[in-house]
């Protein structure tokens, strides 16, 4: 009980979910209580996902690999999955997967990982990681979005159902030989030793059941609080007249919040490696476990989903892999590079009022 008290994000989630579902209708009525209950709900559903990333790396901590990235990995899913089912059912948008997918895509290569190499760049000039990593993410992520985001707008429609539980079934297995390959025969791609870097030996006794029991009650909270949410941010951006994509960069935004702080202090410590595995595996994560989870659910459902991405999506994606295949391939970060991707990033977001 006296840790309970200590989980700030449960208690505030608790108390947010009673007090704006008593106010939900009343702050809806007005444009001014979309934009109250809006702001609210997408502060504390952040806060929220940052503590989900905290119970998750405590049991990733007791039970070791590879049992640790499942759980951080499926942690982080099963929250965007969720947003995503929840606002796909209020908005009844086809293109909210796959727009959310392409958000958290270019969030993470341009957004995190360029933001980190300026930081670190600036710090310490050039920060140095296994190339290995780079090129296994990025073929991976590449024919991942390929056949899943390109291939499906030159499929038949007689053939689109087919082909989307052809996805379903590639992508578990693409899954499961990339993490074999990652945690057990190549794990040393993914690792980068230097004399710089500190190590952490010191073990600490850890509750597993304690973690993986808040950290499932913020899952479900963070599901119930969305359902709200969607209500307030369609209304809202009804009213300003604004773009749908916006919702889905909302999740993208809430799902990498927690990446994105521990990517930054990963590069200020000089451990570039951590940053690529971060950006490049959430990205491939959102890919390989996003789509086949939202096919299934969606299909559920009864409805519909599109993968296919629009022209500038595509075009947006190609310059962001090609910059990536040039800028990670001499296995060292500087501040250039970095703000090479970022200047992608800020061209992202201009587009969405386009």
């Amino acid at each position: 009980m006296s840790k309970l008290i200590k989980e700030y994000a449960l208690i505030f989630s608790i108390i947010t979910l009673i007090i704006i579902s008593f106010f939900e209708h009343t702050l809806a009525e007005s444009v001014t209580g979309n934009l109250i209950g809006l702001a609210i709900l997408f502060s504390v559903i952040i806060y929220a996902s940052m503590s989900v990333a905290h119970h998750a790396e405590a049991l990733a901590e007791k039970f070791g690999e590879p049992y640790g990235t499942l759980i951080l990995t499926v942690s982080a899913i099963i929250v965007e999955i969720i947003i995503i089912a929840i606002m796909m059912t209020h908005s009844h948008n086809p293109n909210l997967a796959r727009d959310t997918i392409y958000s958290a895509v270019i969030l993470d290569i341009n957004g995190l990982l360029g933001l980190a190499a300026i930081i670190g760049g600036i710090k310490y000039g050039e920060q140095p990681y296994n190339i290995d990593s780079t090129n296994s993410y990025l073929a991976m992520i590449i024919v991942a979005i390929g056949i899943s985001m390109i291939v499906p707008e030159f499929i038949p429609a007689n053939h689109q159902d087919a082909y989307m539980i052809f996805l379903v079934v590639i992508f578990i297995l693409l899954y499961v030989v990339f993490s074999r390959v990652q945690l057990t025969r190549h794990k040393y791609f993914f690792e980068y030793n230097s004399s710089d870097n500190k190590t952490h030996s010191s073990k600490r006794e850890i509750n597993g059941i304690y973690h993986a029991s808040v950290l499932a009650l913020l899952i479900i909270l963070i599901g119930l609080l969305s359902e709200v949410l969607s209500v307030f941010m369609n209304n809202t951006l009804e009213t300003y007249g604004l773009p749908l994509a916006l919702g889905a960069v909302a999740v993208a935004v809430i799902s990498a919040s927690p990446e994105l702080i521990t990517a930054i202090r990963a590069a200020l410590d000089n451990r570039m490696q951590t940053v690529v595995n971060i950006a490049f595996g959430a990205s491939l994560a959102t890919v390989l476990l996003t789509i086949p989870s939202v096919i299934v659910v969606m299909g559920l459902m009864g409805m519909q989903i599109n993968l296919a991405l629009t022209p500038i999506q595509s075009t947006m994606l190609g310059i962001t892999f090609f910059a990536g295949v040039i800028s990670f391939n001499d296995g060292e970060t500087n501040m250039l590079e970095g703000f090479i991707h970022v200047v992608i990033f800020i061209v992202f977001c201009y587009l969405l009022f386009i």
